[in-house]
């Protein structure tokens, strides 16, 4: 069951990815974040340079906007300074207010008259004049919003393989510039960033789908005008039924592309990249600045924060737009892109699953706390293999494994409290009825300590018998029978459970139990001893002043090897044990009535134990051909300390040997000193030490006693 649940745990993981594209990223990202904030690309002097309408420019040259003239100018002087390309971060989407043709319109409309000097052009034909003389890039937004439709590209394009246009970034709409400025310019491209949720950008888009066609973005389409190329050269994948770009050729050079037409930025600051003020160009000797310009893409943008045309990065803080744009085609000259490749969500959604079903397979194994390691450790190897491939290029999803993981481990771990509890649950029910409640707390913290599937273990076996009880019960009502078994069996078994017994079973006024399972029990034969005196304590209590006959009982206690667990039928079983032991135990028992004692047990019970125990005959019980030795509990380890017992285990020792070797004599005087001797037991062996004296050696003399024969043989 909780394999079953750690795969559904995948399965929902895995609905979640496929359910939500793109929500999943956020592990991704600060993935990638992380890295380049500790790993900043290396950028060595590209060639691309940045003239920036700062705010020492329009201390210069006022607020913006400023007369197209002046504009012009700038790009006049950077053609003539031997720019590649001159891509704009800006959009020229109005006529010129300060053009010198439109002043002098306004006079008119006023009623005023404005004469022209010799010369004079409108703003923005001189703009137009300056794009179409130099290799201009001209800027425009494309946005969501219900606009005007965008211009036509400039761009060729040529495809190989399914169209891309339904994966590229579609907006709709579109801010251009005066159309001809568009007509002048020799490139056209898109400057939008289209940020992450979060505000940061990551990714710069190389290629956008409009009803116009597809337009390039500003970064690829100066690279394209920087070359003199004519066409952007696609080669879409179409892997499992998911096209997608999978590159893109600018003239000579090469770009892994994402499938959706998005570079992944490795931002590195462009600390040698030449920037430049806007009002430098337009107002300086060209000779200053002229040689930082030759050669290069200039990007034209707008730093002040009047303009707010500022970003954020992953790097932290906030730059103007255009950097972004000439990171990224730093990147395509460098050939140091970051790739999001068509085929890593497969991969990584096969991973998750392989990953999860691992997982939810091992579980029942390890448990709550080793898949939980493990998990952890899945975790850090699928964070630590996406890091690893950062440096070479691939941008890799961590989240599909990292979430697949997180909620197989949550589903297999909650029902696998479940069923614990619900194993622990029953485990009580089980053993609450015959093991004490330490015992059973220990179980249901450690079920398996149970081993219910029957196992061979040393346990010390207990029978106890109420004597005579047929004869009690005669003449006695129900109630009264059973407030008598009540009364009698009730204290007995809180002795046992309090001793660490397991009850094994009531067999009318009977009683079986043992120690050492279902768990283990440290000294069980002491424990064993301590319980049956306790036992016999607690008779003489209940007998003292109670009007009934006194009760007696008889204990039997052996030790052995037997097989212990859940017995019986599939429809019908109960915790016991089975083996010779418990058999001897039982013969044991029922012999305390011909020794006349209390409580017997074998010499392999008493063994290490310092209870007061003496020998008292060696016995060849029904089924078994080795004889049992037999000892007799008399009390407890302060009786067995004193020097009385002492000299009583000394004497009993000595009639026994006298009694084996069938010496009269020897018997007759070590009988003398066993007055003190349980008055059953002292009879017992008055009556054999009278034989002794009465009688011939038989042939054959053993000593042992065999309860199938009227005397010792």
């Amino acid at each position: 069951m909780t394999r079953a649940a750690g795969a559904v745990g995948t399965v929902v993981a895995l609905i979640l990815v496929l359910a939500l594209p793109g929500q999943g990223e956020r592990a991704m990202t600060l993935l990638v974040d992380g890295w380049q904030r500790s790993a900043p690309r290396q950028s060595l002097d590209p060639p691309i340079a940045i003239v920036d309408i700062d705010e020492a420019a329009l201390a210069r040259l006022g607020q913006w906007p400023w007369p197209r003239g002046d504009l012009a100018r700038m790009v006049e002087r950077l053609t003539e300074a031997g720019a590649a390309a001159i891509a704009f971060d800006i959009v020229f989407a109005e006529p010129d207010r300060l053009s010198v043709t439109t002043a002098a319109a306004a006079i008119r409309r006023a009623g005023g008259t404005a004469q022209l000097p010799p010369g004079a052009a409108d703003g923005d034909e001189s703009l137009a004049r300056a794009f179409a003389a130099g290799p201009v890039v001209a800027g425009l937004i494309l946005t969501p919003e219900g606009r005007a439709s965008p211009p036509a590209p400039k761009a060729g394009i040529a495809v190989r393989g399914p169209d891309p246009a339904p994966y590229l970034p579609s907006l709709g709409g579109a801010v251009s510039n005066l159309p001809s400025l568009d007509a002048a310019a020799a490139g056209l491209g898109s400057f939008s960033l289209l940020p992450e949720p979060d505000g940061v950008v990551r990714r710069v888009p190389l290629l956008f789908a409009t009803e116009a066609g597809l337009i390039p973005g500003l970064s690829a389409e100066a690279l394209r005008v920087a070359q003199g190329a004519g066409a952007l050269q696609l080669r879409v994948a179409d892997e499992g039924g998911r096209p997608g770009l999978e590159a893109m050729r600018i003239g000579g050079i090469d770009t892994p592309v994402g499938p959706d037409g998005r570079l992944w930025l490795h931002w590195s600051g462009l600390p040698d990249v030449p920037r430049l003020s806007a009002a430098e160009v337009i107002l300086d000797d060209a000779g200053g600045w002229a040689d930082r310009i030759s050669g290069r893409v200039v990007f034209v943008g707008t730093s002040a924060a009047g303009l707010r045309d500022l970003v954020a990065t992953p790097l932290g803080g906030l730059v103007p737009g255009v950097e972004a744009h000439a990171e990224a085609l730093d990147q395509m000259l460098s050939g140091a892109a970051l790739v999001r490749p068509g085929w890593a969500p497969g991969a990584e959604f096969a991973a998750a699953l392989l990953l999860g079903l691992s997982l939810s397979v091992l579980m029942p194994l390890l448990g709550a706390g080793g898949a939980a390691a493990l998990a952890s450790a899945l975790i850090a190897g699928v964070l630590g293999l996406a890091w690893a491939a950062l440096p070479r290029g691939l941008v890799l999803d961590p989240g599909p494994a990292i979430l697949a993981l997180l909620t197989t481990f949550l589903c297999g771990a909650t029902t696998l409290a479940l069923l614990t509890e619900r194993e622990r649950r029953g485990v009580r029910r089980t053993f609450s009825l015959y093991l004490a409640p330490a015992v059973v707390d220990r179980l249901a913290d450690d079920p398996s300590a149970a081993r219910l599937e029957g196992e061979a273990t040393e346990i010390t076996i207990l029978f106890c018998d109420l004597r005579g009880f047929s004869g009690l019960s005669e003449g006695m009502d129900p109630t009264e029978l059973t407030a008598l078994l009540n009364g009698f069996l009730t204290p007995m078994t809180e002795i046992l459970l309090a001793h660490g017994a397991t009850i094994d079973k009531f067999i009318g006024d009977a009683i079986m139990a043992f120690w050492n399972a279902p768990l283990p029990v440290e000294a069980h034969r002491v424990r064993a001893l301590e319980a049956a005196s306790a036992m016999g304590q607690a008779l003489r209590t209940l007998n003292t002043g109670s009007a009934r006959p006194p009760l007696a009982i008889g204990i039997g206690l052996n030790t052995g090897t037997c097989c212990v667990g859940n017995l019986g039928s599939a429809q019908r079983f109960a915790y016991s044990a089975i083996g010779d032991p418990v058999n001897v135990a039982s013969r044991i028992e029922a012999l305390t009535r011909y020794y006349g004692v209390e409580t017997l047990a074998s010499a392999e019970t008493v063994r290490g134990s310092l209870m007061a125990t003496l020998e008292v005959d060696r016995v060849r019980v029904k089924g078994r051909d080795a004889p049992v030795e037999l000892h007799a509990l008399l009390g407890d380890r302060a009786l067995a300390e004193s020097p009385d017992f002492a000299r009583l285990a000394e004497a009993q020792a000595r009639w026994l040997a006298a009694w084996r070797a069938w010496d009269a004599a020897s018997a007759r005087t070590s009988l003398a000193e066993l007055t003190r001797l349980p008055p059953g037991l002292f009879a017992l062996q008055s009556d054999r030490t009278l034989r002794l004296e009465t009688e011939a050696r038989p042939e054959g003399w053993s000593g042992l006693y065999d309860p199938g024969e009227k005397s010792p043989t």
